[in-house]
């Protein structure tokens, strides 16, 4: 096994481990399927902001799949090489939508309105994905690990296991909770209590899970207890009615637009995204059993980021980053095999090219991807708890920290979800502040709103902020025994010489 000694009894497939084919392309559906829902909503959100034609949704959601799988590919291999997906962010939402609605508000002449914006919110992220590029490359993330204690990492990812719990597939007035609580008892059931009666059951918990709900839910639609309007609902049709191939190339839409004012904006995404690899690397090292990641390891990652993302513009979505779903999924099966991640981005490759794949998967309905969340997102912060081991916990410096991390990393966005929008928060800095359009109240307003809306990213800089102003020794902050924890530099580097020589 790939994992250390203190981790051999729950890593069932370590991180260089290669399971037989047959295991591993299910093993490889499983991972995808955690993000599924995450990797189509931020596609539908897009599509609906831009006025999408409906015709064109299908390829549109097919492009994230491809890039997703070619991203996960090169970040496996190239980047960070950890078991670690790849797919469209939610971090880089916020001003992706605020892109969207300003062009879309006014359109150039000569180019539909959807397009256009489609065109700038492209070049927005190739610019700004460059700024990454180079803070990954040059190792400026490597070089700040030193100021990363566990006291710093452990709320991140924390936050990163809450940042889901008011989730639309979660939290809404009109849920099927039946549908939510069939799945989370069956990921749970085949997971906790079965688990280590068969290696079925201990390997393919998640999997199973949702094709219990899934079929419980297409019965119920194809005897139409469940309408086409209910939470619940599968629509089975659509899959024959998909399209059998997708065109997806690059360029596909156009020739990139590039607007500084835009490209600023997508900068503070791009720093969440930062921030929140920076926990997911973390937490996928724990449950990989591996030691904390080390500056190498983080550079490779964060600078592989950049240059997906690049690719991801060049393709025409909304960016790449590394994805904390199937990180929760290692936490629940014990498989951290990176070649098992690799096998799913291929058929991701494949799904987002075949209308029928992908169509067959975006029939899974919200209900079940919510109780999906719910046990992800609960064992990833389980995970950034665990963290503190390292720490001395009867210091109430770090006690102090910790709690208004967490607290300012709920708060924070949930205000700034009160407020609604970078518009609104623009002119109440203008009004507080003073600050007109010469001073860039808008570039202000989206930095704030993206950053602030981001509960990892305001978690992460107020417990950095603390933790390395306020007075406390390295073995208080937890320094001393991740150091001794952390993998050394040569055991990562030795592979990537040929390939990716770094300053050091």
């Amino acid at each position: 096994m790939g994992g250390n000694d203190d981790e051999d009894s729950f890593v069932q497939y370590g991180i260089d481990d290669k399971p037989p084919l047959g295991r591993s392309l299910l093993l490889g559906v499983q991972h995808y399927l955690t993000m599924v829902g995450a990797n189509i909503a931020v596609p539908l959100l897009l599509a609906g902001a831009m006025g999408m034609p409906e015709s064109v949704i299908p390829r549109f959601v097919g492009t994230f799949f491809v890039v997703s799988g070619i991203a996960t590919l090169a970040q496996t291999t190239f980047g960070n090489r950890y078991p670690i997906v790849q797919g469209a962010p939610f971090s880089m939402l916020a001003p992706a939508l605020a892109v969207i609605g300003v062009v879309t508000a006014n359109p150039p002449e000569g180019i539909v309105a959807w397009r256009a914006a489609l065109l700038q919110l492209q070049g927005a992220i190739i610019v700004a994905a460059l700024a990454e590029v180079a803070i990954g490359y040059l190792g400026l993330v490597g070089r700040l690990r030193r100021y990363l204690s566990p006291v710093v990492i452990a709320p991140v990812i924390v936050l990163i296991g809450l940042s889901l719990f008011n989730s639309p597939d979660i939290a809404t007035a009109d849920q099927n909770w039946w549908l939510v609580g069939l799945t989370l008892v069956a990921i749970v059931l085949f997971s906790q209590y079965l688990g280590g009666k068969s290696r079925i059951f201990q390997l393919f918990p998640v999997l199973l899970g949702i094709v219990v709900a899934w079929v419980v839910a297409a019965v119920l639609s194809v005897l139409g207890i469940f309408g086409p309007e209910a939470p619940g609902f599968v629509d089975l049709a659509s899959v024959a009615a998909a399209e059998p191939v997708h065109p997806i190339y690059p360029l596909q839409w156009g020739t990139p637009s590039v607007t500084p004012a835009f490209v600023i904006g997508m900068l503070a995404g791009v720093a969440a995204s930062i921030v929140e690899s920076i926990g997911d690397y973390h937490a996928v090292a724990r449950l990989s059993g591996m030691g904390a990641p080390s500056s190498e390891r983080m550079t490779h990652g964060i600078g592989m980021e950049g240059l997906m993302n690049v690719f991801s513009g060049v393709m025409g979505t909304g960016g790449s980053t590394s994805y904390s779903e199937n990180i929760g999924a290692i936490g629940l099966t014990g498989v951290a095999s990176r070649y098992v991640v690799q096998i799913g981005a291929a058929l991701m490759i494949v799904v987002g090219f075949v209308g029928y794949f992908g169509q067959l998967v975006a029939t899974i309905p919200g209900p079940i991807i919510g109780g999906l969340y719910i046990a992800m997102f609960a064992q990833i912060a389980g995970v950034g708890l665990s963290n503190l081991k390292y720490v001395d916990l009867d210091s109430s410096r770090n006690i102090f920290i910790i709690g208004i991390a967490l607290f300012t990393g709920l708060a924070i966005p949930e205000y700034m979800r009160s407020v609604g929008s970078a518009d609104a928060l623009q002119q109440g800095l203008a009004e507080t502040f003073l600050l007109g359009s010469v001073l860039g109240a808008d570039v202000v307003a989206n930095t704030v709103f993206v950053i602030g809306s981001t509960g990892m990213a305001v978690g992460g800089l107020v417990a950095f902020a603390l933790d390395n102003s306020i007075a406390g020794t390295a073995a208080e902050r937890g320094l001393t025994a991740w150091e001794d924890a952390t993998e050394a530099d040569a055991d990562f580097t030795s592979a990537y010489e040929r390939f990716f020589p770094l300053r050091k």
